[in-house]
C-alpha cells in the first residue's frame, strides 16, 4: 500500500528501540486524515445550515485558517523530532513534569475522542440492527469494535496503515462524489448576503474546530516514520488544506439541496436519500461507518505512542513502554488504551467526550508551540519577527476558542490532569527506588582493615 514503505532497509531503519519505520508520506498523511474526519461532518450539516443558513459553508475554510495558524508553527516542532511521542517529546524541552503532563493531556484528548466515535459508529450500525441501541447488546458491540481495532494494532504497525489506507478511500470517496451529485443537481447555490455576528460564531466554535482537531494524529507515531522531520510536516499541513476543501463542498451541497431543520440526527444519510432515495442513504451511510472506523484506527494507530514515549521517558511505569517481541509494537500501551476507551463509550455521551476532547488538544497545541522558540535556539536557528509573530498568533488562537468552553469542562479537565499526576509520582518513585537499588548493587561492599 501506498502508506507503507517497501525494501528490507526501509523497514529496518530505527531508532534502536525496536520499532519499525513503515510508515510512509501517505500513511503519515492518512494518520492526519483520519485523526480529523470521524463523526463530526455526519452530524455538524443540519445544525450549522439551520444557525448560519447560506453562510455555513464558508464557516469551514474560516476556520480552516484558524486551523492553519496553529498547525503550521505546530509543523515546525514536529520538525524538530524523529523519536515517538509527539507532545511528551515536545513538553521535554521544559523539563519531564510539562513533558508528563502535556504527554497526558493529549493522551486524555485522544482517549475521549476515540469513545466518542466509538460511540457514533455503534448509532449507525444500530439504524441497520435496532436491536444495538440499548443496553447490553449496545455494550457488546462497543467491546467488540474496540476490540478489533486493539488487535490489528497490536499484530503490527504496517498492516494498521493498510486498514487505514482501504477505510480512507472507502470514506472519502462517496462523500465527495454524493456531493459533487447533489451540487449538479440542485443546479445553483445560494450566496450569504450578510455575515453572521461574531457572537453567534464563538457559540459555534468548539463544534467547528472539533471538525478539524486530530490533524496531529501524524506526529505521535514518527519513530516509526520514514524521514519524520521532512514527512510529518508536509503531510499535516496538506491534510488540514484537503479537509478544509473537502468539508466546504459537502456543506455547501448540503444547503444547496436541503431545507433549513431538515436531516434529524443523520443529516448526511438524509442528504443521500434527497438526492438519489435509498441508494444514497444507503451509501452515505456506508460512508459515514468507513469514516468513523477511519478515524477510530488512526486514533488507536497514534494514541498508544503517547503513553509508550512517557515510559520510555520515565515519565510512566514501564510496564507501558514494553515492545511485543513478536509484532515490534507497544502491545501493553495499545491494550491499555482499547480498555480505557471501552470504558469510557460505554459510561459517556458524545457531547461531552467532544468538548472535554478539544479542549484537552488546545492545550497540547499551545503548549506545544510555546516550545519552537527554545528548539530553534537549541538547533542554531535564529528566530525572526515573523516566527515570533506565528507563535503569538496560534497561542492567542487556541486561548480565545478554549475560553469558549464552560467551566464544567475546565474542572474535568483539571480532574484529568490531577489523576495523571498520581501516576507520575507512582513513576518517579519507582525510578527512584530503582535507581537506589541500582548503585547500592554495584558500591564496593567496604574494605576490611585490621585494627592498627
Amino acid at each position: 500500500m501506498a502508506g507503507i514503505n517497501s525494501g528490507a532497509a526501509e523497514g529496518a531503519a530505527e531508532a534502536g528501540d525496536g520499532l519499525r519505520r513503515d510508515i510512509g508520506f501517505t500513511g503519515s498523511a492518512f494518520l492526519s486524515f483520519n485523526g480529523v474526519i470521524g463523526a463530526s461532518i455526519f452530524a455538524l450539516p443540519a445544525s450549522l445550515y439551520a444557525d448560519f443558513g447560506a453562510f455555513s459553508p464558508w464557516l469551514f475554510p474560516l476556520f480552516g485558517l484558524l486551523v492553519l495558524v496553529v498547525a503550521i508553527p505546530f509543523a515546525k516542532v514536529a520538525g524538530h523530532f524523529s523519536e515517538s511521542g509527539g507532545p511528551v517529546a515536545y513538553g521535554a524541552v521544559f523539563g519531564p513534569l510539562a513533558s508528563f503532563q502535556l504527554g497526558w493531556i493529549y493522551y486524555v484528548a485522544r482517549t475521549t475522542a476515540l469513545a466518542a466515535n466509538a460511540n457514533v459508529f455503534v448509532t449507525y450500525v444500530a439504524a441497520f440492527a435496532p436491536w444495538l441501541k440499548d443496553g447490553l447488546p449496545r455494550a457488546l458491540a462497543i467491546v467488540a469494535l474496540v476490540a478489533l481495532l486493539t488487535f490489528a494494532n497490536i499484530v503490527g504497525v504496517k498492516r494498521a496503515i493498510r486498514l487505514l489506507d482501504a477505510l480512507t478511500i472507502l470514506k472519502a470517496t462517496p462523500l465527495l462524489l454524493m456531493a459533487l451529485w447533489g451540487l449538479t443537481t440542485a443546479g445553483a447555490f445560494e450566496m450569504p448576503t450578510a455575515l453572521p455576528a461574531l457572537g453567534e460564531v464563538e457559540v459555534a466554535a468548539l463544534l467547528v474546530l472539533y471538525a478539524f482537531v486530530g490533524f496531529e494524529n501524524s506526529v505521535v507515531p514518527a519513530g516509526e516514520t520514514a524521514d519524520p522531520k521532512r514527512t510529518i510536516p508536509r503531510a499535516l499541513l496538506a491534510t488540514i488544506v484537503a479537509t478544509a476543501g473537502l468539508y466546504f463542498i459537502v456543506q455547501l451541497a448540503y444547503v444547496s439541496v436541503m431545507a433549513p431543520g431538515e436531516g434529524g440526527d443523520a443529516p448526511l444519510v438524509e442528504f443521500g436519500r434527497t438526492v438519489a432515495g435509498p441508494l444514497g442513504a444507503a451509501i452515505l451511510t456506508a460512508a459515514a461507518l468507513f469514516s468513523l472506523g477511519g478515524n477510530l484506527s488512526g486514533n488507536m494507530t497514534a494514541t498508544p505512542r503517547a503513553t509508550y514515549a512517557l515510559a520510555r521517558d520515565g515519565l510512566l511505569p514501564g510496564w507501558f513502554g514494553r515492545i511485543s517481541p513478536r509484532f515490534s509494537t507497544p502491545a501493553n500501551s495499545i491494550l491499555f488504551l482499547g480498555v480505557l476507551a471501552a470504558v469510557l463509550a460505554i459510561s459517556s455521551s458524545f457531547v461531552w467526550l467532544a468538548v472535554a476532547s478539544t479542549l484537552a488538544r488546545l492545550v497540547v497545541y499551545s503548549s506545544s508551540i510555546a516550545a519552537l522558540p527554545r528548539l530553534r535556539r537549541r538547533a542554531g536557528e535564529p528566530m525572526r519577527a515573523g516566527v515570533w509573530a506565528l507563535v503569538a498568533a496560534a497561542i492567542a488562537v487556541c486561548l480565545w476558542a478554549a475560553l469558549q468552553s464552560q467551566w464544567a469542562s475546565w474542572l474535568t479537565l483539571l480532574a484529568l490532569v490531577a489523576g495523571g499526576s498520581v501516576l507520575f509520582a507512582l513513576a518517579r518513585r519507582q525510578a527512584a527506588s530503582s535507581s537506589a537499588a541500582t548503585v547500592s548493587s554495584i558500591q564496593p561492599p567496604p574494605s576490611k582493615r585490621s585494627p592498627s
